[in-house]
């Protein structure tokens, strides 16, 4: 982590400002830190904010933290601070290191991160890979990923489309279910805000339990539900023909697929 020492924050809207806070409350000085965003206020003391890019400067890793339709408006003005020492990070969902490259050719490596909002509190899955980085190198962006979350290096480039589908998207279908099942509650009798609460507070416990679980979420699951029991009446309805498995898988496909969509058009840009 100690290469990492001057970061420029290009772009510091929900998924970058997340990973800035996340940093930050890992105990990494804000003092590393330079955040370019024309409308952002408020940030915290000892990070320097700029309006726009600066006309040089020297920095050991850039974060593309822009919307992917604005690199094109982004990459002119930024390629000429990108040189062989620089690292370009790139959370740009569907952009592809071919991409990326073709706009920044001078750059010393670059490496593609898929984490999601918890990266804020530290509990984020954080997908990597890179181009241009030794085993030192990877070593060192694994340690200043590791205050936002669980750093995981996948097998190729390619697995991106699906880890975003599962890692990146995952969490807003997770807020979905846990609407759905604050909703069955209050459909049953209870109070909303009481179901809500009881909800969320019933979500988190089963998340951390299974975290630290030997057993798998379904061994989990299973020993729930006794036989004949409530719960067991409940996961029949879920498992019915497949039901549960079927949405959550179609709706992981079209995640995919529009990511897959996105790189595509970025390649022709």
């Amino acid at each position: 982590m100690d290469r990492f020492q001057n970061i420029l924050l290009v772009g510091c809207g929900n998924m970058a400002g997340a990973m800035l806070t996340g940093w930050l409350a890992g105990g990494i000085p804000a003092s590393r830190f330079t955040v370019v965003d024309p409308g952002r206020d408020g940030l915290p003391e000892g990070v320097t904010l700029l309006r726009e890019l600066p006309a040089e400067g020297r920095f050991d890793a850039v974060l593309l933290g822009v919307k992917p339709q604005g690199l094109d408006d982004v990459a002119p003005l930024l390629a000429p601070l990108l040189g062989r020492e620089t690292a370009l990070f790139s959370i740009l969902a569907g952009v592809e290191f071919d991409s990326l490259a073709a706009r920044f050719p001078a750059v010393g490596a670059l490496v593609r991160i898929m984490p999601n909002l918890a990266a804020a509190i530290g509990k984020s899955p954080i997908a990597l890979d890179a181009r241009g980085l030794d085993e030192i190198g990877r070593a060192d962006v694994t340690a200043l990923m590791a205050p936002l979350g669980t750093p995981e290096w996948l097998a190729g480039e390619h697995l991106f489309d699906a880890v975003t589908a599962l890692a990146g998207c995952g969490p807003a279908f997770v807020y979905r279910f846990i609407d759905s099942l604050a909703a069955g509650g209050t459909a049953l009798g209870l109070d909303e805000g009481q179901s809500q609460r009881l909800a969320l507070a019933m979500v988190e416990g089963a998340a951390l339990l299974a975290g630290a679980s030997e057993f798998s979420p379904g061994e989990l699951a299973d020993k729930v539900a006794s036989p004949g029991g409530s719960t067991r009446a409940g996961m029949n309805m879920l498992d019915a023909g497949g039901a549960l498995a079927e949405v959550v898988a179609e709706a992981m496909t079209a995640s995919r697929d529009r990511n897959a969509e996105m790189a595509a058009a970025a390649r022709k840009a």
